[in-house]
């Protein structure tokens, strides 16, 4: 079905294929949080910030978590703020939770670090996430391999913030009492801890079974940042696996690498309208 048919005949191809579907992977980008409601860099984000607006200039959420603060108190104040804002401020939202109610069996592969699979009752042995999770603190040298919460750190250090800055004895560390970094792949000491490492087994272990039957792509808001992690390997499984369909959601890079697709349509209208359709 190509994306240049109409709207109906990519409807009915889309319903046709969920019909159909033996096994579902979801794979998603930051253009579904987009989707739900979740800006980086709109009003809500100029309230909650604007203490650090007024002081550093920023202006979204993105640009800002690469800013080279001079202190660690000033830099853990705007990552405690950061993973409150994206993490546990919302709760799951209504387009996720549609997508959990439409694919309860599907398997999640994410560069989100949100959580809002998660939120919105995905179990966590069907989620991977590859890029890590905002809910969690690493060594920041990398090693060990361990990971810990930071709910508790996050919700207990918010109300000391002051001056854009929280006490000293607020800089989180990990239980050995070296310092902690976020859990979020920047460089090469990203922590693949055993969580990361199962749920890759598990992907993995899925695609495989998958690609035996009826398997149905659905990508949701997966630009050019990261391609090489959903994007392409969902166009190339298209390509490869003989009774596999594509169904890539995307209003701005609608177009595929892989020219001729045997089984792909495209949807650049809002991914609530088309869900509510299906």
């Amino acid at each position: 079905m190509p994306s240049t048919a109409n709207f109906s005949e990519r409807i009915d191809f889309l319903r046709q294929a969920i019909s159909e579907a033996d096994h579902i992977i979801i794979g998603a980008g930051s253009g579904l949080s987009t989707a739900a409601g979740i800006d980086y860099a709109g009003e809500e984000f100029r309230h909650e910030f604007a203490p650090w607006i007024e002081r550093y200039g920023f202006t979204d959420l993105y640009t800002s978590s690469f800013h080279p603060f001079e202190t660690k108190e000033e830099y853990w104040a705007y990552w405690a703020k950061h993973i409150w804002f994206s993490r546990y401020r919302t709760g799951a939202t209504e387009l996720y939770k549609m997508l959990l109610m439409l694919f309860p069996e599907a398997f999640v592969v994410t560069t989100n670090v949100d959580g809002q699979f998660e939120l919105a009752g995905f179990p966590e042995e069907r989620i991977f996430s590859t890029q890590g999770d905002y809910r969690w603190f690493q060594p920041a040298s990398g090693t060990p391999k361990t990971l810990i919460d930071n709910h508790e750190w996050v919700m207990n250090v918010l109300p000391l913030i002051e001056d854009c800055r929280i006490p000293t004895e607020m800089i989180p560390t990990m239980p050995d009492g070296s310092p902690a970094a976020m859990n979020l792949r920047i460089d090469e000491t990203f922590v693949e801890d055993f969580r990361w490492l199962q749920q890759a087994r598990r992907y993995t272990d899925f695609v495989q079974q998958a690609s035996q039957g009826n398997l149905l792509l659905l990508e949701f808001g997966i630009g050019y940042n990261t391609p090489g992690i959903i994007r392409l390997p969902f166009e190339q499984m298209a390509q490869r696996f003989p009774h596999t369909t594509l169904v890539r959601f995307n209003r701005d890079n609608p177009e595929s690498y892989i020219e001729d697709l045997p089984r792909f349509t495209v949807f650049t209208e809002s991914i609530a309208t088309i869900l509510k359709l299906t």
